[in-house]
């Protein structure tokens, strides 16, 4: 379906946007200069913040009418669209928008647009962990050509950057990254040129129906692409090394255990592809396993465009991207790290394996409807004490006792429980002792105090460079 433009002949089309939210709002702006005179922008929230997002656009003489608030959704009762613009964490199936498509609307999203109209190389990324340092990695490598070699490189989506505005200005020369969702990934059929998955773990459970909704969805990152396209799969996770038979192009795997018929993989301490070796495991700064298999990711995806020199490059500067093992400061002698990106069990499993036995863990958040007992063995064997906040807690406390009764042992792990952040942070200073880490890592989401993780490791960072 590349390069199919639905936005032709905008001037005469019933266009509604689902959604008030950061990709949505640029795109109402992109809509309308491109000739859309009769759009309609609905959101469930009806907040001050929503509000003044709408009106700052009316006062670029944007013209659109809105419906905020709960009832949001009845407007897809009484009015006929053209086009429906999806926001991501609403489902396809809301009865609502399933009338409307019965109806003849077209059900789309900014995304599913922009791939369809970027006449760039698309690397596209998904996963259930490492997708968004994977994501940075290959456009910092995919860059660094640039910058030799002429071209763009241009990277956004789930990472932060709604690209459609910037489309006009892209050339067949440049290269575009972005990173995809499982729930913009849902019912996608647009085409990528290079399509990532890093692993699949259960995630995201609250809003999928089932672990195999939440497996197809990812699927759809590579499922519509041409014969000449790429695909990068983690052999050593189960369920993506069971899609290399339904791979539609070109596999590359990659693997930390064993080696691949093409692709990347560790043999030693080097990193190996089926053309040679790339770099020695001591060229990349980023502390923890999971880290090597981001770089063995990234490297599948580009080395058939860049020079093995810039990757090492890359490898012995890049220090990480924010609120992933971020270090924020050393106090006493203890060392405080902020890993709000840890919103599931298996990410704060990947941060606690770079610790040694002295983790004062800060956890909890949101439920996900997934399982922690999986977590159980890392806190018994990394953790010397637990502040837990949200809804959570209690798993997360559960996975250790489970453990740790499963070893014929008595919980003599502190674990408190603090009802604020600014309560847990001063709880870490007190429990926490000379070369200790003091470890924010929730292995939940942030929505139960947070707007998302970056405003809740921001508020972490802030509490512990207050503290004294």
């Amino acid at each position: 379906m590349k390069n199919i433009n639905i936005l032709e002949g905008l001037s005469g089309k019933h266009i509604c946007v689902l959604g008030m939210g950061i990709s949505n709002f640029p795109l109402i702006r992109y809509l309308y200069k491109k000739g859309a005179k009769n759009i309609f922008v609905i959101d469930k929230s009806d907040s001050p913040e929503t509000i003044a997002r709408a009106e700052s656009l009316k006062s670029e003489g944007i013209e659109f009418r809105t419906c905020f608030g709960e009832n949001y959704l009845n407007v897809l009762k009484t009015e006929k669209f053209d086009i429906i613009f999806k926001t991501p964490v609403v489902r396809y199936d809301v009865p609502e928008l399933a009338k409307a498509v019965e109806k003849g609307a077209v059900l789309t999203s900014e995304m599913e647009v922009f791939l369809n109209l970027c006449p760039g190389k698309i690397f596209a990324v998904t996963g259930s962990d490492g997708k968004t340092t994977t994501t940075t990695l290959i456009y910092k490598f995919l860059n660094a050509y640039c910058e030799k070699n002429g071209g763009k490189a241009w990277v956004g989506g789930n990472i932060g950057t709604p690209l459609l505005q910037f489309v006009d200005e892209m050339t067949e020369n440049d290269f575009v990254v972005v990173e995809l969702s499982s729930f913009q990934l849902m019912k996608m059929k647009a085409q990528t040129d290079v399509a990532v998955i890093t692993n699949i773990t259960p995630n995201h459970l609250d809003v999928h129906k089932s672990y195999e909704e939440y497996i197809d969805a990812k699927k759809n990152i590579f499922l519509n692409n041409g014969t000449d396209s790429i695909t990068v799969l983690n052999l050593d996770n189960e369920v993506t090394a069971s899609m290399n038979a339904i791979v539609p192009g070109k596999l590359y795997n990659f693997s930390r255990k064993d080696k691949v018929k093409k692709g990347v993989w560790l043999e030693g301490d080097q990193i190996m592809s089926h053309n040679g070796k790339i770099m020695d495991r001591g060229d990349i700064i980023l502390p923890g396993n999971h880290n090597v298999e981001n770089y063995m990711t990234a490297i599948a995806a580009t080395m058939d465009i860049v020079p093995t020199e810039i990757m090492r490059e890359i490898a012995n500067a890049f220090g990480g991207v924010e609120h992933r093992l971020e270090f924020v400061r050393e106090l006493d002698g203890v060392k405080y790290y902020n890993s709000s990106i840890d919103s599931s069990p298996n990410r704060t499993l990947n941060a606690l394996s770079v610790f040694g036995g002295n983790v004062v863990l800060m956890a909890g958040g949101k439920d996900k409807n997934i399982p922690y007992d999986d977590l159980g063995p890392a806190l018994a064997d990394k953790v010397k004490a637990m502040v837990l906040t949200g809804p959570t807690a209690e798993k997360i406390e559960k996975a250790l006792k489970d453990e740790l009764g499963k070893r014929g042992l008595e919980c003599e792990i502190p674990v408190i429980y603090a009802k604020s952040y600014q309560e847990a942070v001063e709880n870490t200073r007190n429990l926490a002792k000379k070369g200790d880490v003091v470890l924010l890592s929730p292995a939940s989401t942030s929505f139960d105090m947070f707007k998302n993780f970056e405003e809740r490791g921001n508020l972490f960072k802030k509490l512990v460079l207050q503290l004294k």
